[in-house]
């Protein structure tokens, strides 16, 4: 009530764990599941009633969960983040059926590398032969590594431009879907 009214809600937690599943014990996977999977439930069942009030008064509210394309494209050396984010995928499905009696929307993102302090600091901690590659030499090497169509790691903005597309009545018929943000990473599974 303090916030007022709110028409959108979106979903975000950030990077994710590298182990593989030997090396991964309980407390990490309690962990992972707390702070993707949860991170979730959480926010969306504290706000559910006012998007249903704000759905009911204007016709329209929308949940949008930013998501990793490790939900459809699992990595061995991510497993649970890649498992918690399969969860989130799916949930975004199960939600969407269940809210769509309040017609309250809900999708996702899939998002595939992009700039972020995350992998600045993985070039600032490199070593080995890429020492001598700049930033943008280094992330292009990064995409054509990781054969990214486009040939480049994406910017925070266009995944923004998708969470805004699908939080706001741009995308009024759609529910139960996720976007692709991943330059073509995707193409490769």
């Amino acid at each position: 009530e303090k916030l007022g009214a709110v028409s959108m809600l979106v979903n975000n937690a950030g990077q994710g764990r590298v182990s593989t599943f030997a090396d991964t014990e309980d407390a990490a996977w309690t962990e992972e599941l707390r702070l993707k999977f949860f991170s979730v439930i959480y926010p969306t069942r504290a706000f559910q009633p006012q998007l249903q009030r704000m759905s009911a008064a204007h016709g329209e509210a929308a949940v949008v969960c930013v998501n990793s394309l490790l939900a459809i494209q699992p990595e061995p050396h991510m497993v649970a983040t890649s498992a918690a984010r399969a969860g989130i995928h799916n949930l975004v499905r199960s939600l969407a059926t269940e809210f769509a009696t309040h017609k309250i929307r809900v999708n996702g993102i899939l998002i595939g590398l992009v700039e972020s302090g995350q992998w600045r600091r993985r070039y600032e901690a490199r070593t080995g032969a890429d020492l001598d590659l700049s930033w943008e030499q280094w992330t292009q090497a990064l995409a054509q590594k990781k054969n990214i169509q486009l040939g480049r790691l994406g910017h925070p903005q266009e995944a923004a431009r998708a969470i805004v597309f699908l939080a706001t009545p741009l995308s009024s018929y759609t529910t139960g879907s996720h976007i692709d943000v991943s330059g073509g990473l995707s193409r490769h599974a």
